[in-house]
């Protein structure tokens, strides 16, 4: 069911409590104003982050406190630590972040948060300041969803960007494509069916010595390989011509190390790289152009952490310029986990009457599409 409360008003007879009756009628009013200025959190994994989103579109600050250094430590994220560096930094992040876009709460319209999916103790740290900032200050709460804030970065940069479109989302937990139907409208096409892809990046690169994070590690030594060095496989999943599996392709790389291992043949650790990258890719690239055909549209993005990688973006680029498809994709710090995709993806929540109320919670698992 919708968690509807709607929001709280002030008003000057005292606190207006809205409940779902109300919801059309304040939302036709409020959604009259000329500018809509959104408080962003994410704290889905490792980095703590908060923005100000002016109507979707216009990033006034986009604060990230990252962990990396300290995850590094220990080859991955630690939910853990993870948890409670964001109870450390969170207050200091807000507040930053409304220092630079010199902004006060009372200049906010709403303040919107990561539900889900994530680190579940990661999650509760976002969801449980923006209730209370909602509670204390009296504006407006709306949930968003992690991927959908990824899809919704390409709004930021690319003004000219409205649905539909296809995306690709590509990170280190999820891999989907993805019909953009209509903002907060969406069909899924294809999801990974085992590890997604910045998953198998983070695994292989730590099989062959790199460590974390593997994306960008692969990413930059592969570049001295060779991606033909080595025939690794591109799975295809017999039900299904748009789902991903990628286990049986770090597994491939597994036992390449252990057969070089055991019979003494040495490893070029940018031979590798370039050539699992080049598997990954490759399935990337043919699944998203089979959807683009299917579809018959001509407008293509992608979103997520693996969406920086560069032999990626080339590739795509290529493919879609091949067919005559527009091609749309975020700078580098917006692919990565920020709270400004999250306040671009409200302003259209916003502007559909979405809002919740104070039992949202965090939902490590939940699904595109899924309301809340």
């Amino acid at each position: 069911m919708p968690h509807y409360l709607v929001g709280i008003i002030k008003e000057s007879s005292g606190t207006v409590i809205i409940d779902r009756k109300d919801r059309d009628m304040q939302t036709a009013k409020v959604c009259g104003k000329e500018d809509v200025t959104i408080l962003a959190i994410e704290s889905s994994c490792d980095e703590t982050a908060v923005a100000v989103v002016r109507n979707g579109r216009e990033v006034l600050s986009n604060i990230i406190s990252s962990q990396i250094d300290l995850h590094t430590l220990y080859g991955g994220v630690v939910p853990e630590i993870a948890s409670r560096k964001h109870i450390e930094r969170i207050n200091q992040v807000i507040n930053e972040a409304l220092k630079t876009a010199d902004r006060e709460l009372r200049d906010m319209d709403a303040v919107a948060v990561t539900y889900g999916p994530g680190l579940v103790g990661a999650l509760l740290v976002g969801v449980s300041a923006a209730k209370a900032i909602s509670f204390a200050s009296g504006i407006p709460l709306i949930g968003v969803h992690h991927i959908e804030g990824h899809i919704s970065a390409n709004y930021i940069e690319n003004k000219d960007l409205e649905p539909p479109f296809v995306c690709l989302v590509v990170s280190g937990g999820h891999s989907h494509l993805v019909v953009v139907k209509d903002y907060g409208t969406y069909e899924i096409l294809g999801r990974t069916r085992d590890d997604a892809a910045g998953e198998a990046f983070d695994k292989v690169a730590r099989a062959i010595g790199l460590g974390y994070p593997g994306g960008p590690k692969i990413d930059k030594v592969s570049r001295e390989g060779n991606p033909e060095a080595i025939k690794f496989p591109r799975a295809k999943v017999a039900d299904s011509i748009y789902d991903f599996s990628f286990s049986g392709l770090k597994s491939a790389v597994l036992n390449y190390l252990n057969s070089c291992e055991m019979k003494g043949i040495p490893v070029c650790q940018a031979d590798v790289a370039a050539s699992f990258q080049k598997a990954v890719v490759d399935v990337l690239v043919e699944h998203s152009m089979q959807a683009m055909e299917m579809c018959g549209m001509r407008k293509f993005a992608i979103a997520g952490g693996v969406a920086s990688n560069t032999a990626l973006r080339g590739a795509l680029e290529e493919a879609c310029a091949r067919r005559e498809i527009a091609f749309y994709h975020p700078s580098p710090i917006l692919c990565t986990d920020n709270a400004a995709m999250i306040g671009a993806a409200a302003y259209y929540e916003y502007q559909n009457g979405v809002r919740h109320g104070y039992d949202l919670n965090a939902v490590p698992n939940s699904k595109l599409g899924e309301r809340m």
